[in-house]
């Protein structure tokens, strides 16, 4: 009898936590972040735009270990460094923040390699890597390219429901990269 209290006391404390702290539970995205994932956002990878600045990123040909040593240097990093700011305002980056301007639901854009680090972003990513992360694993596959839609999570510090969905940047009918939109469910039409 007293285990299970235990486990009803634990439970209820667990639910109040996810209440009062932004823990939320993941859920499927709605039918019209896939209709606009199918149409929209897959059109943006076969830019000229976008395709340049990611071809232009693959021809450094960065080991995996100068990523991963960026992405610590990335992550230790308060604020927006010069090199951040360059990817924001690259010719890649003031095209995708114009595509963000226009369009009240895009939180967030930011394209990335063929390896998964970022080439040019709206705002500062959590981390400069995404290649160990679905939303490239999946939407760049090895090559294959796909269309990757996240699961709705709550985001606490904007206060708004919002979904992840990447979509490959194609040439020659091979990923060469992806790019990943954070959309605001709350006000997509």
């Amino acid at each position: 009898m007293q285990y299970r209290i235990n486990v009803i006391i634990i439970f209820f404390v667990f639910i109040i936590m996810a209440l009062t702290t932004g823990i939320a539970f993941a859920e499927k995205a709605p039918a019209k972040v896939y209709e606009l994932a199918k149409t929209t956002l897959q059109a943006y990878g076969s830019d000229p735009v976008i395709i340049k600045a990611v071809k232009e990123e693959n021809q450094k040909k960065k080991t995996l270990q100068q990523i991963k040593e960026m992405d610590q240097k990335w992550k230790n990093t308060p604020g927006i460094t010069d090199y951040m700011k360059a990817m924001i305002e690259s010719e890649c980056g003031r095209y995708i923040m114009n595509i963000q301007n226009n369009n009240k639901y895009y939180d967030e854009i930011f394209v990335m390699d063929d390896q998964g680090a970022n080439v040019a972003m709206t705002d500062k990513t959590s981390d400069y890597w995404q290649g160990d992360e679905d939303k490239f694993k999946k939407s760049f596959k090895d090559g294959a390219g796909d269309i990757f839609v996240d699961e709705v999570e709550f985001d606490d510090s904007t206060k708004s429901y919002l979904v992840q969905v990447s979509v490959p940047v194609i040439e020659d009918g091979k990923a060469i990269g992806a790019i990943t939109f954070g959309i605001n469910i709350d006000n997509i039409e």
